[in-house]
């Protein structure tokens, strides 16, 4: 582990995600772009063998090293998720690109301490890359430190989205979005992992999804914290375990600026 990131009484916990995250990804590039059965769950999101067996594999590393913190996993459940310490994962988040072989897709890890996320690890196998974040330690992208653009006009934005399926189904906020959309300078759809990664290194500056969960984002969550943003849901609210919205951004005042934008008809640049 680069020393360049401060985990202090996280050092372990930071640690062994890793090291869980590095397991996995040797679990999913085997399966990757090999044929395999693909099911259907009940929410209708596909799962694949990759998604059982990566997770399976994550959750036996974390929990021999810490038998006694709470799992909440996207394939294996739940358990004792009222714990003081509970690991959030998603062994691949994005498994529909990983089903048509799209290398956008990635393993997520978090730890939470108290209802606060403390822990990030934000592995992408296909690409190779991995964020790591510790709370009050900083982040860091494949073993530099990195840091959200200090953007100070809205005018130079880049504004990327992902799920939007709930935001687009009202009128109103579509049309408060679309407003929005004509003050930025570029508007892309990078999703996933992807956007996260490139907000936290200053090549996005602004996300905006209405339609994830908290193990899609917990540790992106605390990546782009760390690196200088700003995080919570479209309500300004902070991530929880019933988050499922986002609006991230580089700076506070580019958040604040975005929020308002989206909750007025009266907006402007």
């Amino acid at each position: 582990m680069d020393t360049q990131i401060s985990a202090g009484p996280y050092t372990k916990a930071l640690s062994t995600a890793i090291e869980a995250a590095t397991a996995a990804k040797a679990v999913i590039l085997g399966y990757y772009r090999q044929p395999f059965d693909v099911e259907t769950k009940s929410d209708r999101s596909p799962v694949t063998i990759a998604d059982v067996e990566s997770e399976k594999t994550i959750r036996a590393i974390l929990s021999d090293a810490f038998p006694d913190y709470g799992f909440y996993g996207e394939e294996t459940g739940q358990q004792a998720i009222d714990s003081e310490y509970l690991w959030l994962v998603d062994p691949i988040d994005g498994t529909k690109s990983f089903v048509r072989e799209s290398p956008w897709f990635s393993t997520q890890i978090a730890l939470m301490h108290n209802g606060e996320i403390v822990v990030g690890v934000s592995s992408a196998p296909a690409m190779d890359e991995m964020a790591l974040a510790v709370k009050g330690g900083g982040a860091m992208l494949n073993n530099q430190s990195v840091s959200c653009r200090d953007i100070k006009q809205p005018a130079d934005v880049f504004l990327s989205s992902g799920n939007i399926k709930s935001l687009a189904s009202d009128a109103q906020r579509w049309q408060q979005f679309g407003r929005l959309l004509t003050q930025v300078a570029r508007t892309r759809g990078y999703g996933d992992f992807c956007h996260y990664h490139q907000l936290g290194c200053g090549q996005a500056d602004v996300v905006i999804e209405s339609d994830v969960n908290i193990l899609d984002i917990a540790a992106l969550s605390l990546f782009v914290t760390e690196a200088g943003g700003v995080f919570t849901d479209l309500a300004n609210q902070p991530i929880g375990l019933e988050t499922t919205s986002v609006l991230a951004a580089a700076t506070p005042a580019l958040h604040t600026w975005v929020l308002e934008h989206l909750n007025t008809n009266t907006a402007s640049a």
